[in-house]
């Protein structure tokens, strides 16, 4: 299965069951060659790398992009200036010297086990998505 496959199916499976309360800021603002952090948060605690964060891109008109899996691998083909991370209580895709074409919009889910589900029927939770503006001009 493609790499961009398995996001397609994650987000499809995370709208259609999503349980938990993610909180993420609406938009972001940063100059080219910036730096900027987006961070996930969530209602039931602190966000842990055991929540296996994953962090997509989408482009108008383009296919949603895989960015970050399992909290801080980057997918194949990713820029090295996208790194994820757990900052505090928070998932964060930091962009690192961010470009023009980095502007998208940017989708974090986390992943729960429920006490009373099995690993192997996961809940997933999807929040609201953040949308990144890459000023041209300072």
């Amino acid at each position: 299965i493609a790499w961009t496959s398995v996001w397609i199916i994650l987000l499809a499976h995370c709208t259609a069951i999503s349980q938990t309360v993610v909180t993420q800021e609406s938009s972001l603002t940063t100059s080219p060659g910036g730096t900027v952090k987006l961070t996930c948060g969530s209602s039931t605690g602190a966000v842990t790398t055991s929540n296996y964060a994953n962090w997509v891109q989408e482009k108008s008109y383009q296919v949603h992009t895989g960015l970050i899996g399992g909290t801080n691998y980057r997918g194949p083909g990713v820029p090295a200036h996208f790194t994820g991370s757990v900052l505090g209580d928070k998932a964060a895709l930091t962009i690192t010297g961010a470009q023009p074409e980095d502007e998208a919009v940017y989708y974090c889910a986390l992943l729960y086990s429920s006490q009373f589900h099995t690993d192997t029927t996961p809940w997933y939770s999807l929040i609201i998505p953040v949308l990144l503006h890459v000023a041209k001009y300072p």
